[in-house]
């Protein structure tokens, strides 16, 4: 059951609706959005619904249709984000697992984790305990192995996946590992999920061999009952009579995974397709597809491995791989983030050091922007945000401290560059320390129950009107009203008692503020993505970095720029951008904004950094950073 409370319920009710519930044997979970309180109640069936609507407080019971109860997205809309090893899994970042389906010694899964960290993993997998077909095959290396991974986490900084076979194995595993997985052979193993649902940890729950996704999201529900929340599942091909790969990975559980659950959903394509060269296609249509991770088996010598040799990449193709994924992600609301496992450091260490200001970002409008959205992808849900209504009090905010760290948008696919912010960037004396690219989808938004043929205006920003130019083209009635961000626009619309006003914005701050989609992607061109950077006051703490951003300006004479470009060009350094803004008081003079592909402060460019001071009159570095 589902207990809406009234908008106005008190404390002292909410507590005697609760003791009531815990009285009659219920699970119950409290859930709270912008409009109401909800307490979910499972267990058993109730004797007298009608007692429990007279409740003081209580707005409505709602039923729960779906077996598994607390699994429902029913019982709990929002999604829900496992917070497994300092890293989430759920919401707009890819969780990329990695490592040996066994760990054989400590040095083979040593060279593993620093290859799979390398290139953007941030939990690392590998069996200890190994169930396999054949009592004679490599059973794992038990207790040996859980402290081989204890000192990968040590030392990588990578939270550490493995599978139980046992309760009697559960000690052990809560002494060495993070997150635990439960192996598709278990998954109905109800006394083993129990176990795991006591014992608090993350877990990681598998697809039965032959199981039905009702049927597993059953199992997950052995687990939630156990009042262990952190549930990530895990689909991994299932039995089929296809014989030309080890199992039949089912994608289209992705999207039903996605409407009948909260639960993150992650895909093992090693496992299903038991294949190496059939492993990166599948994992690349799994991102395509809406989930929130993979999970990779990598091998730096698969052909002696003493299991599942064949279907682990090395770790040069995974490698390729998360470059493969890093551009799709975007292209369904998620990020990979190859600097996730530093900014978990450096948040760790702020904490311990007390720098708490670091801890706070600012960004332009307010919740339901898109500098917003960017924000949450980039740091995830751990900062303070710091709204501000302009560029100029954006850096203001982090000069003066008030802020530790900022994220602005830099340039638009289809509009150009945000000059302003380029401007800023000379004004200011402050680092570009990480850039993200956000893919944006306009949507037009207004009341509930608002029809197109109702609307009379739009507000927007202009550069929104802008990229949505061919929409509202197709309507020379309406008025288009130029506005400050897209979630302002939205909530000026809410507030307005005018319903033919409508708003573009991000599906986000429709939902924050209780607005309608009237129309999905409006924008002209689908291929709509801002590259927005993080500034701070100081540089990022470890290289070696991959990319730079410089700012120079040449004398005013034939050949001077050609002289500068021409030193990295000379050096085999890829410039990415070059762009020119007019410096202000010099009349057709200006500065060059460069983007090269190398750490341009480091050791090895020294020489390259002094023939460009030499070339020019001015030069500032911007900043050293990671993608």
């Amino acid at each position: 059951m589902l207990f809406v409370l009234k908008k106005n319920v008190t404390d002292d009710q909410k507590n005697h609706i609760r003791g009531i519930l815990r009285e009659g044997g219920y699970i119950i979970r409290e859930m709270a959005d912008n409009e109401n309180v909800t307490i979910g109640a499972v267990g058993r069936k109730p004797e007298n619904i009608k007692e429990y609507e007279s409740l003081p407080g209580v707005e409505r019971i709602d039923r729960i249709a779906a077996n598994y109860k607390l699994a429902s997205r029913q019982f709990h809309p929002k999604d829900t984000i496992v917070q497994a090893g300092g890293v989430q899994v759920g919401g707009e970042r890819i969780t990329v697992v990695a490592g040996p389906c066994a760990v054989e010694s400590r040095e083979q899964a040593f060279t593993i984790a620093k290859e799979v960290k390398r290139y953007g993993a941030v939990l690392f997998r590998g069996g200890a305990f190994k169930p396999r077909t054949s009592p004679y095959s490599f059973q794992g290396l038990e207790e040996e192995g859980l402290k081989i991974l204890a000192e990968i986490r040590e030392e990588f900084g990578m939270g550490v996946v493995t599978e139980i076979t046992s309760p009697s194995k559960a000690d052990m595993m809560m002494k060495y590992v993070d997150v635990v997985q439960v192996g598709a052979r278990n998954m109905q193993n109800f006394e083993l999920l129990k176990c795991v649902g006591r014992m608090g940890k993350p877990v990681l729950l598998k697809r039965g061999l032959s199981a039905t996704i009702e049927e597993w999201l059953m199992s997950a529900e052995y687990i939630l009952s156990e009042d262990n929340n952190n549930v990530i599942l895990c689909e991994r091909g299932i039995r089929t009579f296809e014989p030309y790969t080890r199992n039949t990975l089912d994608l289209s559980a992705i999207p039903v995974i996605k409407n009948l659950t909260h639960l993150p959903v992650v895909i093992d394509p090693s496992h299903a397709t038991g294949i190496r060269e059939k492993v990166r296609p599948m994992a690349r249509a799994a991102i395509a597809a809406g989930a929130d991770g993979l999970m990779i088996e990598v091998h730096h010598d698969p052909d002696n491995a003493m299991s599942d040799g064949p279907q682990s990449l090395y770790p040069k193709q995974f490698g390729k791989l998360m470059r493969n994924i890093y551009v799709i992600a975007p292209t369904v609301g998620k990020q990979v983030d190859f600097s996730y496992l530093d900014k978990v450091k450096a948040g760790k260490d702020a904490i311990h050091e007390g720098k708490m200001d670091a801890e706070s970002v600012a960004f332009l409008g307010e919740a339901g922007t898109f500098s917003h959205k960017a924000l949450t992808q980039y740091f995830g849900k751990t900062k303070a945000e710091v709204p501000k209504p302009s560029f100029k009090a954006i850096f203001e905010s982090v000069k003066t401290s008030e802020a530790g760290l900022a994220i602005v948008p830099l340039e638009n696919a289809l509009t150009g560059s945000i000059h302003e912010v380029y401007d800023l960037l000379l004004e200011y004396d402050l680092k570009i320390i990480g850039e993200m690219t956000l893919k944006i989808e306009h949507h037009l938004i207004g009341k509930p129950g608002t029809k197109i043929d109702d609307i009379k205006r739009i507000l927007a920003p202009p550069q929104v009107l802008e990229q949505c130019a061919q929409f509202l083209a197709c309507r020379d009635d309406w008025e288009l009203i130029s506005g400050e961000a897209t979630a302002v626009g939205v909530k000026k619309m809410k507030n307005n008692e005018d319903a033919s006003i409508a708003a573009i914005g991000s599906r986000e701050a429709a939902q924050i503020h209780g607005m309608e989609v009237i129309e999905e992607g409006i924008e002209t061109n689908p291929r709509n993505f801002t590259r927005f950077v993080v500034i701070g006051v100081n540089g990022a703490d470890q290289g070696p970095y991959q990319k730079s951003s410089i700012i120079f300006s040449t004398g005013n004479k034939p050949g001077s720029l050609f002289d500068t470009l021409k030193v990295f060009a000379d050096n085999g350094v890829n410039l990415v951008k070059l762009e020119s803004r007019p410096i202000h008081g010099k009349p057709w003079e200006y500065m060059f904004y460069v983007d090269i592909e190398t750490d341009i402060a480091s050791e090895k460019y020294k020489p390259v950094l002094k023939l460009l001071t030499e070339k020019t009159d001015f030069l500032k570095i911007l900043g050293s950073y990671n993608l």
